[in-house]
């Protein structure tokens, strides 16, 4: 039995109105642990995500390549014909990259599609370890805002901190002074209501802290 519209109607705008309690709570609460703890600057973030390699197992001339950057694809989706190979998605995702040149030679591995999973996305910082990165920790708020969007403010929570630094190789010096080591941290926001964010815009970070 098909149900009467104003019952429609009436879920729909319950749905909304909690959706939009749900955010209020959320954001008063971000600005209340803002009133009561400082926070770290971080300068230098992006939002970034993992990119996946498309690549053939063995040599081959590409032949065709079926997608282009910006496509979303799903799964065991054909990408690419490259020798006696197609290749296919591994996941649902992203294409950001596609080498198309037909007649190329490829070796083993080598990038013809590269692909992010966009639910992946994350708010990557990079912070030197003599500017709080100690404060730090994992569940701790965040605002940020993106160069691409200017007069806006975002929100997120601190959702990994690195163990090792950028650079954990080690370097001799002649120099008495000790290196300064840099660190990440990825900072997790709701993608759903960000689907504007795309992998490598710029942002400024802020890390509050009790």
């Amino acid at each position: 039995m098909e149900k009467p519209k104003e019952s429609i109607f009436k879920k729909k705008w319950v749905q909304s109105l909690t959706g939009i309690i749900i955010l209020t709570l959320a954001s008063s609460g971000i600005l209340f642990y803002k009133s009561i703890s400082s926070y770290v600057n971080i300068e230098n973030g992006s939002i970034e995500a993992p990119i996946i390699i498309i690549g053939p197992e063995a040599y081959g001339i590409l032949d065709e390549v079926y997608v282009k950057a910006g496509d979303t694809v799903v799964k065991g989706q054909p990408l690419a014909h490259i020798g006696a190979e197609i290749l296919t998605s591994k996941i649902d995702g992203l294409i950001i990259n596609v080498n198309n040149t037909p007649g190329q030679l490829f070796a083993p591995t080598q990038a013809v599609i590269k692909m992010i999973n966009p639910n992946e996305l994350r708010l990557v910082g990079t912070i030197k370890e003599d500017a709080g990165f100690s404060k730090i920790k994992i569940g701790n708020p965040a605002t940020f805002t993106l160069d691409a969007f200017k007069g806006e403010k975002f929100t997120g929570l601190v959702d990994e901190i690195s163990e090792t630094s950028k650079d954990s190789s080690i370097v001799f010096s002649i120099s008495d002074k000790r290196e300064v080591k840099d660190f990440t941290i990825k900072i997790k926001y709701d993608t759903n209501l960000n689907e504007k964010f795309k992998n490598g815009m710029s942002a400024k970070i802020k890390v509050f802290y009790k």
